[in-house]
């Protein structure tokens, strides 16, 4: 599948001009963010931006409307988190968001800053597209099913699987070996010269990947089904520590609230479930954030319904867009519309206004028929047309 537009994937140094302003997305490798990111991010977003921190389906960030681009690079640079002018946009790195501190074969948020450093240290692999998607699961399936183009999986506490195009390819590949083989993998990649932005887009991409890599895939092959199992609550480390897992309304945290969520003073994980994950608290102080987030809207609840609603952008941030569809959705949740199951609605070509939707289980709201953002999975579409919405 050959490309005839270069990749226009945002980033801090090349923003997307969207229908409400300037669009900066900021990776987060691993999506981990100190205390002290997070309040940059939050000061940047009231001061530069709309107010609100995005979290995407990649575990990154976006600030909306920005008005001075070069205020913006200067602060988050400040902050470490622009550490290369040249590779920023290809740092997409998802990880298992517990890894580490509850279950998993292996911490893979070890292998993060080897695989984001090798990235920028390598000046080729600057021309990897921006949404090429490398993802690091430690074994419990939550990553892998995310369909990244690159990515490990453990089997063992030393031992990976090598994932392409979202599949297993039979590579078996030691902890010490996986960061360069990845790397290996994007080299290979470009390689190609298929001028794809996803391998697997390109044509028997896999076996010509594992071709230039020279390894001999074995028989074995594993499964990977797309996850919906959003770290959710109170959840006990194995350390005897505790992580809180909170959801944020359709990915959009408030800076307010963001800049609480930094005065608590421990690393902060930003999921591809749009949500975050606070970790490393003792029980006393973990009980005071809930008391104290969970009325500012911060949801700790597994069974919100909010957990089983996602958007796209909409009016006016989506000149595509036929209506705002982020209020309409955020109306269904606040008037119970979201019913209590996880079964879909039958589709259907009827077309509802918007305060008579009413489905069940977990739904994406979509301002055309793109469907951008949609989840990976079994989800209900509800879909803008001129004269309503359209389910199924």
């Amino acid at each position: 599948m050959m490309r005839t537009n270069p990749d226009s994937c945002p980033g801090v140094l090349r923003l997307h001009e969207a229908a409400d302003g300037p669009l900066a997305r900021i990776r987060l490798p691993g999506g981990r963010l100190e205390p002290g990111q997070l309040q940059v991010l939050a000061e940047a977003a009231a001061e530069l931006g709309d107010g609100n921190i995005e979290l995407t389906s990649r575990g990154n960030v976006q600030l909306r409307q920005v008005r001075d681009a070069a205020a913006l690079s200067e602060r988050l640079a400040g902050a470490g988190l622009l550490p290369s002018d040249t590779h920023e946009r290809v740092r997409n790195i998802v990880a298992s968001p517990l890894s580490g501190r509850i279950g998993g074969w292996a911490d893979v948020h070890a292998l993060v800053p080897a695989l984001d450093t090798g990235l920028r240290t390598a000046p080729r692999l600057a021309e990897l597209p921006g949404r090429v998607l490398f993802t690091l699961d430690d074994g419990r399936g939550d990553i892998s099913g995310l369909g990244g183009d690159i990515g490990v999986h453990a089997t063992g506490a030393a031992e990976f699987a090598l994932v392409l195009a979202g599949g297993d390819s039979g590579i078996r590949v030691s902890a010490a070996d996986a960061v360069q083989v990845m790397l290996a993998a994007a080299h290979a990649f470009l390689d190609l010269g298929s001028g794809t932005w996803r391998l697997h887009e390109v044509d028997d991409g896999v076996r010509r990947v594992i071709d230039i890599l020279g390894l001999s895939p074995g028989p074995e092959r594993l499964e990977f089904g797309a996850a919906h199992d959003i770290p959710i609550g109170w959840l006990d480390q194995d350390n005897g520590l505790v992580s809180l897992g909170a959801a944020v309304r359709l990915g959009s945290l408030p800076a307010r609230i963001a800049e609480f969520i930094a005065a608590i003073e421990r690393p902060i994980f930003i999921t591809p479930w749009r949500s975050l994950v606070i970790t490393d608290l003792e029980e006393w102080p973990a009980e005071q954030v809930v008391r104290v987030l969970a009325p500012m809207g911060l949801i700790f609840d597994a069974n919100s319904p909010w957990l089983q609603v996602s958007a796209c952008a909409g009016r006016p941030g989506c000149a595509k867009a036929l209506t705002d569809v982020r209020a309409d959705a955020a109306a269904t949740v606040e008037s119970g519309r979201v019913l209590p199951t996880n079964q879909p609605a039958a589709p259907t070509i009827e077309i509802h206004p918007a305060d008579e939707v009413m489905v069940a289980g977990r739904q994406h709201w979509s301002g055309c028929d793109r469907r951008c953002g949609r989840p990976r999975g079994p989800v209900t579409d509800i879909v803008a047309t001129e004269n309503g919405y359209r389910i199924g």
